[in-house]
């Protein structure tokens, strides 16, 4: 099996991921999945694409992150693993697309406007 490589975003995160065949590894920034991602509902965030299509034991995973938080990263790993799993096999295409895990999320922080604190609070009206 060759390298299939993919790309996802989140917020201001950019996941790069790079899928061959192996035993099950992930490769975050040169680091386990346990030490990148410490918390067990980003792992299970992470894994969720080739849980579903059972090849958890079958795919090894080595990924670059940059940008934003933990949760963003993670979410962006999620879509690149989606969109590398359709390069190696179109046929799961269907099921990844009905769990929703092709889809980018479009959503991003609001930019802050002039003449207020945030981007739609307002500073306090005085009448007098």
């Amino acid at each position: 099996m060759e390298i299939f490589n993919a790309t996802g975003r989140r917020k201001s995160s950019v996941a790069r991921v790079y899928l061959s065949e192996g035993k099950g590894n992930f490769v975050i920034n040169g680091k386990k999945i346990e030490e990148y991602f410490p918390i067990d509902i980003l792992q299970y965030i992470v894994k969720q694409p080739l849980e579903e299509l059972e090849l958890t034991k079958k795919i090894d995973v080595k990924a670059t992150l940059h940008g934003g938080g933990f949760k963003g990263q993670a979410e962006a790993l999620r879509l690149g693993i989606s969109r590398a799993l359709i390069k190696v096999n179109e046929e799961n295409r269907s099921v990844l697309k009905k769990l929703g895990f092709l889809t980018r999320d479009p959503r991003v922080v609001e930019r802050k406007k002039y003449g207020q604190p945030k981007a739609r609070k307002r500073f306090q009206f005085s009448k007098r």
